[in-house]
């Protein structure tokens, strides 16, 4: 039986074998590194980016962060789903996207040209951030693929604040998108808000009040009948969790969902056409016992899930669901 370092000794991009948790070569979910895009379902990629932040900075450590936290995801058959999404997904880890922040202007058309590279080949994107206003190109670069697309935001913030066009900014790159037509607004949702701007740029809005209120499958009602069978893009700002459940983040706001109402939100997304996803502002720094990183981990690893059980995989319950 092979053994240990499946991150660059494999040399297939289905199954697993045994690691130890605590050891080995980290990737996201331990999948192999490899920029071969032959059959590949899922590209996981990080952008180690945050010049855009307004607060605290540190999530250009995020990536590297959120792969060591997804060690334990990679032992065992995924919960609550019952099956090894990675039987029938073939997802590859291709590292992380090459920057240089000291030629900022070149940032966005890096990250760009990264993601329109990985998604001429058919594969989906799942994107470990970095700041916010990476979703900016990765957007532009899903909407050359599918069209515009319904973008599913769950967040503290609406990051639709006022834009001159040429800002780089993690507060204010979905008014550019929807400006820009890169989003079909009439399709997208906000999720968990709780900072207030004057102009909803026509987004619905699920505030986390509301949501706390009226619950998680209420929710899901509202988002299933806005997105439709639009091409769906969620962007998972970890803000959007309560700081009691992910202090590790730059602009924390109380009040948040908890990482359950999180996890039970992502799993009914089941059925909607999901075509990536990113997961943004995991700032180690500001972490305790990586507990924000294991929840981000854990948010992606269910989105490849559902992925997986579109690909035919087979849910099978055990207790009480």
């Amino acid at each position: 039986m092979r053994q240990g370092d499946q991150a660059f000794r494999r040399d297939d991009t289905m199954g697993r074998w045994p690691e130890m948790t605590y050891g080995g070569a980290l990737s996201f979910l331990r999948r192999r590194y490899s920029r071969d895009l032959a059959d590949v379902d899922v590209v996981v990629s990080g952008v180690p980016f945050d010049a855009s932040v307004t607060n605290r900075p540190g999530c250009r450590f995020g990536p590297a962060a959120i792969r060591a936290a997804s060690t334990q995801l990679a032992e065992l058959k995924a919960f609550p789903f019952g099956f090894d999404p990675f039987e029938t997904l073939a997802v590859t880890d291709w590292g992380d996207c090459m920057i240089d922040p000291h030629h900022p202007e070149t940032v966005a058309p890096a990250i760009e040209a990264h993601a329109e590279a990985i998604l001429a080949s058919g594969a989906r994107m799942l994107t470990l951030g970095g700041d916010h206003s990476i979703s900016y190109p990765l957007l532009k670069a899903h909407a050359k693929a599918h069209g515009p697309v319904a973008l599913l935001q769950f967040d503290a913030h609406c990051d639709t604040w006022e834009d001159d066009g040429t800002r780089m900014d993690h507060g204010t790159m979905f008014a550019r998108a929807a400006a820009e037509g890169v989003i079909d607004v009439a399709r997208s949702t906000q999720v968990g808000l709780r900072t207030f701007n004057d102009d909803d740029h026509g987004f619905e809005i699920l505030t986390a009040p509301w949501l706390h209120r009226n619950g998680i499958d209420a929710a899901l009602e509202v988002v299933r009948a806005r997105a439709g069978d639009a091409p769906v893009y969620l962007s998972f700002d970890i803000d959007g969790l309560d700081p009691a459940f992910a202090p590790g983040t730059g602009t924390p706001v109380a009040g948040g969902l908890t990482s359950w109402q999180a996890l039970e939100f992502v799993r009914g997304l089941k059925g909607l056409n999901l075509v990536g996803m990113d997961l943004v502002e995991v700032s180690p720094p500001y972490d305790h016992a990586e507990i924000t990183a294991i929840a981000a981990a854990t948010v992606a690893h269910d989105w490849l899930c559902l992925l997986a059980q579109a690909k035919g995989a087979e849910p099978r319950a055990v207790g009480r669901l």
